[in-house]
């Protein structure tokens, strides 16, 4: 049974580095003493250690030690191994690339088909889906496959933004991308807002947070979903 937290982000306005998540984060993986970390998708000019150390120095709030997957001769035994997981933010394409290098996406799957306890936010959240194309990154990379875990049966729009009407800006809109996508592809995309994120336990997946979600499908107009909302219904 998959048992698993998908943020939008990592850091709300105002707030320290997952702070906002923690009571929740303290829920999840209380039966857990060490969380295995990717930091595959490692945002720019940070490496990989820096990256766990700064995720270390948020899990130790709640008395988690965190131990990066790059520290592992095995990633593979790493994630089979592992009492919790938490893939963080980034770039959605170098995740994807590195997860595809190491071997490790469909070992990542069955791992969390099992029940290991599972925290995505941004990048770490889109790989969640059934591809990670759409993404608002850009490819700095070429994975040798837009394919992910789909452990949802949808895609994710992360850190989504509705049309400000009192904007000037000509540019497309975070809609408009969606959109496009969906005339080439048959499967919903959820825009995921700032400071909400996706319960997924017990079968059930219910969006979590204090705003509301939008679910786009091919030819429909777009569905806001309001925060407690249970979406099993998506498929």
């Amino acid at each position: 049974m998959k048992n698993l937290l998908l943020a939008s982000t990592s850091t709300l306005h105002g707030s320290d580095y997952l702070d906002y998540l923690l009571p929740e984060l303290k829920i999840h993986f209380k039966n857990c003493k060490t969380v295995l970390f990717i930091p595959y998708a490692r945002p720019s000019g940070i490496s990989h250690e820096e990256y766990t150390q700064k995720t270390a120095l948020a899990f130790a709030k709640i008395n988690i030690t965190i131990k990066g997957i790059h520290e592992f001769e095995d990633p593979a035994l790493a994630v089979q191994n592992a009492e919790g997981i938490y893939t963080g933010g980034g770039n959605t394409f170098l995740l994807v690339s590195q997860l595809y290098y190491y071997k490790i996406m469909i070992i990542l799957k069955e791992t969390l088909e099992k029940g290991t306890p599972y925290l995505g936010t941004s990048a770490g959240s889109n790989i969640a889906g059934l591809s990670m194309q759409t993404t608002n990154d850009m490819p700095i990379v070429y994975p040798p496959s837009f394919k992910t875990l789909g452990l949802i049966p949808f895609n994710l729009n992360v850190h989504f933004l509705d049309i400000d009407s009192q904007s000037t800006h000509m540019g497309e809109s975070r809609e408009t991308r969606i959109n496009e996508f969906l005339q080439f592809n048959n499967f919903p995309v959820l825009g995921l807002k700032e400071g909400s994120w996706l319960e997924i336990k017990k079968g059930k997946t219910t969006l979590k947070g204090n705003l509301s979600a939008k679910l786009f499908r091919k030819n429909q107009t777009p569905l806001e979903i309001a925060a407690e909302t249970e979406l099993s219904y998506i498929q």
